[in-house]
Formats: structure tokens, sequence, C-alpha cells
């Protein structure tokens, strides 16, 4: 009986040791809290998070040139062509950004949508504001940095969870 009860410890942590993370961790929610945590919710999530984050990074990267770039490059011509080439950059945002928060609410509620937003357009526009329009690395690029990150903290802690 002994040998028995090892011998199928044993196939259990050969099983194991072929989970993945996603797997270990539904297994631990489901052994120790209510609800369908399961792999195939936890890979679905993460990867509705994902594309959410890679497309509004790619929307703030044109809403930030559609936001600052002309004071750059258009500060000697009228306001009003510089307003026709924002808008201009602005709609190809938009055609990012319309799909990326559509994509994100399906897991995330509009508060989670709009600090992740901030995250990534404070990641967005350090570089930008360093490398384009040539401003000087200052200390409060890293306390904005800090605060958006509590932000993140607070708005996603104990919030995410199966949908149903």
């Amino acid at each position: 009986m002994r040998r028995l009860a090892s011998a199928s410890s044993l196939e259990n942590q050969r099983k194991e040791a072929g989970w993945t993370i996603a797997q270990r961790v539904a297994r631990l929610h489901n052994s120790v809290f209510e609800g369908p945590l399961t792999t195939k919710w936890v890979h679905s999530h993460m990867q509705t998070i994902l594309t959410t984050a890679f497309l509004l990074t790619l929307s703030n990267i044109f809403m930030t040139f559609a936001w600052y770039a002309h004071l750059k490059d258009m500060g000697h011509k009228p306001w009003i062509i510089a307003v026709l080439a924002s808008w201009g950059i602005a709609f190809f945002e938009y055609l990012i950004q319309v799909p990326a928060n559509r994509i994100g609410f399906t897991q995330m509620d509009l508060g989670q949508l709009k600090i992740l937003q901030e995250a990534i357009t404070l990641t967005v526009f350090i570089p930008f504001a360093l490398f384009y329009m040539k401003q000087p690395l200052r200390l409060d690029f890293l306390w904005a940095g800090l605060c958006i990150c509590g932000a993140v903290y607070f708005i996603f802690r104990g919030n995410i969870s199966p949908a149903g």
C-alpha cells in the first residue's frame, strides 16, 4: 500500500513538473478560493491585457507626436497648419486607440483602462521628451513615474476576476 502511494505521489510530481506557471496559479486559486480561475481564463485575460497595452502604446506614440511635435517642427508656421497636421496624426491614433479600448474593456473596467493608458503615456512621453524634443532628464520624471506606479497598483489590486 505504501509503495502504491509513493508511486502515485511520484506520478503527481512528474505531472506537476510540466505545468506552466499559469496552471499552478489556477490550481492554487481553485484549491484556496472559490471561482473558476482556469488556465484558459488566465491565458485569455493576460492576452487581452497585453494586446490592449501594445495597441495603446502604438496609439500613444501617435498621440504624443500629434500633441507636441508641432512645438519643435512647426513653430514658424501658422497655428492652423499645426492644428491640421496634428489632426492628421491623431486620426491614426484613434484608429488604434478605439479598438484597444474596446478590447481592453472586455476584461478591465473604465478606471483600469484609464490608469493603464496614463502609465503607457508616461513611458512613451519620457523618451519622446528626451530624444525627440531634446529636453533634459529631470528627477520629476522619476517622481511622476512612481505616482503612476502607485495608481496602477491601487486600480488593479484585487480587481482582476473572471467575467461572469
